[in-house]
């Protein structure tokens, strides 16, 4: 009995499968024309898409750390109050970097720059007007049909910035660390123009590394910067003292009496006190400028964008195997459901 059970069941379904084939057959003109009206909306989209060209750019941050030679002479500046060897700011970690490249502030000042793209040298920002013709409207606008981003900018230019700032950020720039154990961080932009997105990328990299390089070494040149004030300042209260001394030296060559030559001691003794000081300030600033140049990061850029870009839009050969195989799933999936729907309710 089981053997005849098992008998049916097998005989069943080579039923079910005939009654499927005969069903794919009776609606092949169907399938057919769904397939093929399928492909050819694919290959037509394909055809009518914008190519999409991607530049990568890889790099690495290094923090030059303090170095011991220099530590050892960190007393001579802590004369002064200043703390000029504390080593590298931790602040920038990696995903800080990655988030500053993505910054409005990183991404205008790089739209805000010039490049010659199509023999035309003009703002990458006017650029990514031209190319998406995100302009062509202007001449109907009276706000800014004279608009130009070689005037002081106004808010309709930080609106267009920020418009454009954000496009960017959602459609066309990518910033990751593939491998968890490198430190390589790398970008990728994406545009209609390949000139563009090789040029517009390393844009953005050197921006960054401006204000990143910036940030990092502003306690140093704040310290510099107030030593060289003080170093001029002192230098010109020596000078005038020493004009002093010198006038006074002349005038009281034939004074014997210590009492007559009193104001000339005075007058040596600030000279000496002010040429202390200014040897003293001169120093400190060398200590401090070799101290910024062990501190200032490097921003290492590993590879760069090379023409020709990769277009990463569908080929049609992608597109017709992919819209091939998709078109035929769907339609048999829709004659089984429909001959499922219709033996139920029967």
């Amino acid at each position: 009995m089981p053997i005849d059970n098992k008998e049916i069941e097998f005989k069943d379904i080579l039923l079910k499968i005939k009654e499927l084939k005969d069903e794919i057959v009776s609606n092949r003109i169907k399938i057919s024309l769904f397939v093929f009206l399928f492909v050819s909306a694919s290959l037509l989209l394909v055809y009518f898409q914008h190519p999409k060209y991607k530049a990568e750019l890889s790099f690495v941050v290094e923090d030059k750390q303090q170095s011991a030679p220099l530590s050892s002479m960190s007393g001579l500046a802590s004369q002064f109050g200043f703390d000029v060897f504390s080593g590298s700011n931790s602040t920038f970690s990696q995903k800080n970097i990655m988030e500053l490249l993505k910054s409005r502030g990183v991404v205008s000042q790089a739209l805000m720059q010039k490049e010659t793209i199509n023999d035309k040298n003009s703002f990458f920002i006017s650029h990514y007007l031209s190319i998406y013709k995100l302009d062509k409207d202007w001449d109907s606008n009276e706000d800014l049909k004279m608009l130009s981003f070689n005037d002081q900018l106004s808010i309709e230019h930080d609106s267009i910035i920020t418009f454009i700032w954000e496009d960017i950020i959602d459609n066309h720039l990518t910033v990751e660390i593939k491998n968890d154990e490198t430190d390589i961080i790398y970008l990728s932009f994406t545009n209609k123009n390949k000139h563009f997105a090789r040029l517009f990328s390393e844009s953005l990299i050197s921006e960054m590394s401006k204000m990143y390089i910036s940030y990092q070494t502003k306690q140093s040149s704040n310290t510099i910067e107030f030593l060289q004030n003080r170093a001029d300042s002192v230098f010109h209260e020596l000078e005038i003292a020493e004009e002093n001394f010198a006038r006074v030296k002349d005038i009281n060559q034939r004074i014997i009496k210590a009492s007559g030559r009193l104001n000339e001691l005075q007058l040596m003794r600030n000279v000496e006190v002010l040429n202390t000081m200014y040897l003293e300030l001169v120093k400190n600033l060398e200590i401090s400028k070799l101290t910024l140049l062990n501190q200032t990061p490097i921003i290492q850029v590993i590879d760069k964008p090379i023409l020709p870009l990769k277009d990463t839009q569908f080929s049609f050969r992608f597109a017709l195997i992919i819209s091939l195989l998709l078109s035929i799933f769907i339609s048999l999936f829709y004659v089984f459901l429909r001959k499922l729907v219709i033996d139920s309710l029967e």
